[in-house]
């Protein structure tokens, strides 16, 4: 790999992460809130790949011309094993990983964290909660901030192996290699068909029961639902409500 295939490459990680950055694709390796840096990161490669490839231009034409005059010439083969590097580009090219899901969820113990407090819920019913947000209320608060209010909640569904639903969402730190799961078990009126992964908009109230999740030994809350309808995977499919 020379110079020039050197720039090339890294012109074209700089265009993959604008690419990424100025569609949904980022969101499915990092956090919305580092968008802007995904953007200067890939304009920064672009600005570097131009500048090697400039002044690579210009060696290139010095030795040529102390070729001519001397008749000599001195040449420096770069190791083959540098094209490794074009593997990463190449996958996220080609490859754009689904969000995690149900295989994570059910082996990864729960995230939940006591909050230092509750707001205070928006009018109108039902109320919208996310899942990090109803289950700190309802295992940490007992139910107390939600004053018997029906809330809507969405995420996707994962089932144990017995069978039991719970509706998740995976809660991001950074990015998603430190996703960790936020689950609400559900009961009440639930779906007669269940699947696994798809993303479902709950409505329902608080439940006083709470389970343990096998992993880690967490608290899971219960949500008793009225009525739940299949929805499609959201712009963010990861929560973010733990950074706020």
């Amino acid at each position: 790999m020379n110079r020039q295939a050197q720039a090339a490459v890294m012109f074209l990680l700089g265009a993959a992460l604008l690419h990424a950055g100025v569609t949904d694709l980022y969101l499915r390796y990092v956090k919305a809130g580092l968008q802007p840096l995904l953007l200067a990161s890939g304009a920064v490669l672009i600005a570097a790949a131009l500048a090697t490839a400039w002044y690579e231009r210009k060696r290139t034409k010095a030795a040529k011309a102390a070729k001519a005059a001397t008749g000599t010439a001195h040449i420096h083969p770069e190791p083959r094993i540098s094209w490794l590097l074009v593997l990463p580009l190449l996958a996220l090219i080609l490859i754009a990983p689904p969000a995690l899901g149900s295989y994570s969820a059910l082996r990864t113990g729960t995230a939940l964290q006591q909050p230092y407090g509750y707001g205070r819920l928006p009018a109108g019913d039902p109320v919208p909660l996310s899942v990090v947000d109803y289950a700190s209320r309802a295992a940490y608060g007992h139910g107390r901030s939600l004053h018997g209010r029906p809330v809507r909640v969405t995420g996707f569904l994962a089932l144990d192996h017995s069978g039991a639903p719970y509706l998740v969402r995976m809660a991001l730190n950074c990015c998603a290699a430190d996703a960790q799961p936020v689950k609400i078990a559900l009961t009440g009126k639930l779906p007669p068909v269940l699947q696994p992964d798809a993303w479902l908009e709950v409505t329902g109230t608080y439940s006083p029961r709470l389970t343990r999740d096998p992993v880690n030994n967490g608290p899971i809350p219960y949500l008793k639902v009225t009525s739940a309808r299949p929805v499609p995977t959201p712009h963010d499919p990861y929560d973010e409500t733990w950074n706020n």
